[in-house]
């Protein structure tokens, strides 16, 4: 099974880069199945997803690094399957920066351009220009052993700028850099982004880099995609129970049973019980399903509170101005509540909760 991004288009120049039915498989090992995916002019894509999920593949397709075994990749509405990666008019940033040791900053920045017989005259403008814009311009002279993990990765982006290509292609760029830099270079990235407006394929595993920098976030598993969304779909509305548990911390609590009524009013019967509201009068039935609840959704009550479920503390993780409070319920069941610090939780003691029904996500038994 594959999900589109978005309605095939007939006018496959609407979009930067198109990816119509790519598989990709090595021997035995399919590391994508039939994925369709169109990246529109200027947008953020970011490609998320555990190791080995195929997000890397993509991105080396795109670029020529890799063949198709099936399927077609358009850039800029032309078939791409038979161009090299240097007519394909896309620039790769590495997580390792891929610079050349022996040269300076400033021939870093403007091989690009001596290899594509630019004048000295234009190459030094142009390094100019792009050293200015990513504030390295103190650094020109300098050789990458010189130069900090930020500052070889700006040098980096710097060279595929320079090339002005349809898109730049991004495969974890900042997974080699240190917390606090990678929380600056993700903003530097964006405003870049912003200034350049050329459309950006960035591939990580990080949740957190895809909620805070995507316009448009791809999840994938086992080199199929799972959902296509802005970064508010995909959390408040996962397709499945992978996305509902891959993105978000801590992830998704789902507990599996059936839809009852009590007294003509739905309710959830299974590993937890408690009321639904009139969203799922509808679909109220015997059949197994599983609900999901974000353990920021959830309430921590009094224990006198209409269907207040009872629980023990398990574990209490402080985090900044959250706890992450781990409960063990009465049935036995584990479930995760993010909750603020002003809520007096210590292990060991009971706690009452409340799942609030308009915050009820609902799947299938089979996720």
């Amino acid at each position: 099974m594959s999900i589109t991004a978005t309605d095939p288009q007939t006018d496959n120049g609407a979009f930067d880069i198109e990816l119509v039915e790519v598989t990709k498989r090595y021997d035995a090992v399919t590391a994508l199945s039939s994925v369709s995916l169109e990246i529109e002019p200027g947008e953020f894509l970011v490609l998320l997803g555990p190791s080995g999920c195929g997000k890397s593949t993509i991105l080396k397709i795109i670029a020529g690094l890799e063949d198709a075994t099936e399927g077609d990749i358009y850039i800029k509405g032309k078939l791409a399957n038979y161009l090299r990666p240097k007519a394909r008019d896309v620039a790769m940033v590495f997580q390792n920066y891929a610079l050349y040791p022996h040269m300076t900053v400033e021939a870093n920045l403007g091989f690009p351009l001596r290899m594509g017989g630019a004048s000295k005259g234009e190459q030094a403008r142009e390094v100019a220009r792009v050293a200015k814009l990513l504030d390295i311009s103190d650094h020109l002279k300098r050789y990458p052993e010189q130069l900090s993990g930020g500052q070889r990765q700006r040098v980096a982006l710097g060279r595929a700028i320079i090339r002005k290509p349809t898109a730049f292609l991004m495969d974890e760029p900042l997974s080699n850099l240190d917390a606090l830099l990678r929380v600056e270079m993700r903003s530097e990235l964006l405003k870049l982004h912003r200034q350049v407006g050329r459309s950006t394929v960035y591939v990580t595993h990080d949740q957190v880099e895809a909620m805070t920098m995507a316009s448009r976030i791809v999840v994938m598993r086992q080199g199929v995609i799972q959902q296509v969304g802005t970064p508010t779909e995909i959390y408040s509305q996962p397709a499945n129970t992978f996305v509902a548990t891959f993105v978000g911390s801590p992830p998704m609590n789902l507990f599996g049973g059936h839809f009852g009524s009590a007294n003509g009013a739905p309710i959830f019967n299974g590993q937890v019980t408690f009321p639904l509201d009139g969203r799922w009068h509808e679909v109220a039935t015997r059949d197994e399903v599983m609900v999901g609840m974000r353990p920021e959704d959830i309430l921590v009550v009094g224990p006198n509170e209409p269907h207040a479920l009872p629980g023990r503390i398990d574990l209490v993780e402080k985090v900044g101005a959250e706890q992450y409070l781990s409960i063990l319920l009465d049935g036995g069941t584990t479930c995760m509540v993010r909750a603020s610090l002003r809520v007096a939780a210590r292990e060991g003691e009971q706690i009452h909760l409340r799942f609030p029904p308009d915050a009820v996500h609902l799947f299938t038994a089979q996720g």
